[in-house]
């Protein structure tokens, strides 16, 4: 994959997790929808959408808020199987909702999960129809749960990022990159669009050194994969995808340790 490579050497530490890992784009119903029409128009089916929002029948009434698709966010430690038994789905249909070649995912890729046992109270409004949004009682219980969901989930993660890795630990000199760039295809070695999942954890590595499809933990960036390589990566060298052009050329240059987790 070609990439943009930042030569500065100046940076900040990136940071952050997010405090849920299941999200859904939302809708709000309108006067004269229906249930079918709303999964014709958004490539899913009634039964999903009855699924998703823990209905009991196909009944629905304006101003309700109807989640279209349950998206999941990859952890540390996830594997596609692990995802897969966790939502009660098949590898297969896992796999034919991704459009994904193998088995290989990175930390911070979303996968799309059009049912199984996603509920309401784990899923966390990322999109919102564009049409005005309600205020009533419906609204307002489903932000309460999104906020109680948060706060009970958010020390977890915090424990989670304090947690010193386990593994072998090398010294690298780390570069970053991001995929929009000209000429820049998006797409890893291994089959990661990072055009669609801008904010994956991804890592160029020497195979050599650091073997692809590796869960690592990157000082200053967080844990990622090994899912791409580079014709300048050789060696102990790597190069981070970030998602915008500027936060590459923040990272600059940097001698960092890497640990190779699995």
């Amino acid at each position: 994959m070609k990439k943009f490579v930042a030569a500065i050497a100046t940076g900040i530490i990136i940071a952050g997790a997010a405090v849920t890992n299941v999200s859904a784009e939302e809708y709000e119903v309108q006067k004269g929808d229906s249930l079918w029409n709303i999964a014709n128009e958004n490539n899913t089916t009634v039964d999903e959408l009855i699924d998703i929002n823990e209905l009991k029948d196909s009944v629905i009434h304006p101003k309700q808020l109807i989640y279209i698709q349950a998206n999941y966010s990859v952890r540390p430690g996830d594997t596609l199987l692990s995802i897969a038994k966790e939502h009660n789905i098949t590898l297969k249909d896992l796999r034919e909702w991704n459009n994904l070649k193998t088995d290989l995912i990175v930390i911070g890729q979303e996968l799309s999960i059009k049912n199984g046992n996603v509920k309401q109270d784990d899923i966390a409004v990322t999109k919102k129809s564009s049409k005005p949004a309600t205020t009533d009682a419906t609204s307002s219980e489903t932000n309460t749960q999104n906020t109680a969901s948060a706060q009970t989930e958010a020390p977890k993660s915090e424990t989670k990022q304090k947690q010193e890795p386990q593994g072998k630990t090398i010294s690298v000199k780390a570069t970053a990159y991001t995929a929009k760039c000209d000429g820049c295809s998006g797409v890893t070695y291994t089959g990661v669009d990072l055009n669609a999942n801008p904010n994956a954890k991804v890592i160029a590595v020497d195979p050599n050194v650091i073997p692809l499809g590796s869960e690592v933990y990157v000082e200053g960036y967080g844990y990622a994969t090994a899912a791409d390589i580079g014709g300048a990566i050789k060696g102990n060298k790597i190069d981070l995808h970030v998602p915008t052009t500027s936060e590459a050329m923040n990272w600059g240059v940097r001698t960092v340790d890497v640990t190779i987790v699995n």
